[in-house]
């Protein structure tokens, strides 16, 4: 009984400092940009590749705990910024779809298994729920704050030149997930 209660202490701590690590290169990937009305970031592979690496329920965790930090303003978001304002702006719809993104992996994953197919249509899926959960936010809060705009020029804008360089970002993420996975040996039961 108390090899249990040990081995579930040390799962809980290595669930910790992963998540932590995980969280770190999310925000690590986000300072790495290029400025735009929505900035180039790394922080859609990094996404990926911790729902990939850690599983649904720890990367889910990974990416709020993220967002969270955020909000509460470490400068964890792209440019070194950070804070609800960034949250509650035009492109905080894209940082709040990491958490739809990375919840939608966990689901297929929980259906599907973990099945390299599996990840990368999760991964899809997960970057068609980022692009419409972050279009629509930035739509309204643009449109509150400067005026109408049209949808085909926010699609200009916000998705369609990511549209190439996040499919890029998913082959990364998918062929470096595995190799991690070998050398950390997570337990995704």
């Amino acid at each position: 009984m108390s090899g249990q209660i040990i081995t579930a202490g040390k799962s809980k701590t290595y669930d910790i400092v992963y998540i932590g690590v995980f969280a770190v290169l999310i925000a690590i990937c986000s300072w790495i940009s290029i400025p735009t009305v929505v900035p180039f970031t790394l922080q859609t592979f990094a996404v990926f590749l911790t729902v990939s690496v850690l599983g649904g329920k720890r990367g889910s965790l990974t990416v709020l705990v993220y967002v969270l930090l955020g909000a509460i303003g470490i400068p964890v978001f792209a440019n070194f910024t950070g804070g609800l304002g960034i949250i509650l702006n035009n492109t905080g719809g894209y940082i709040i779809g990491f958490v739809f993104s990375a919840l939608l992996m966990w689901l297929m994953e929980k259906l599907l298994g973990r099945k390299l197919w599996v990840q990368a249509l999760s991964m899809v899926l997960g970057l068609i729920v980022l692009y419409a959960f972050g279009t629509v936010w930035f739509l309204f809060v643009y449109t509150k704050s400067t005026g109408a705009v049209g949808l085909a020029t926010v699609l200009g804008w916000c998705v369609i030149p990511f549209i190439i360089p996040d499919l890029v970002k998913i082959g990364l993420a998918l062929a470096l997930s595995g190799r991690i996975s070998k050398v950390i040996r997570i337990n995704n039961g």
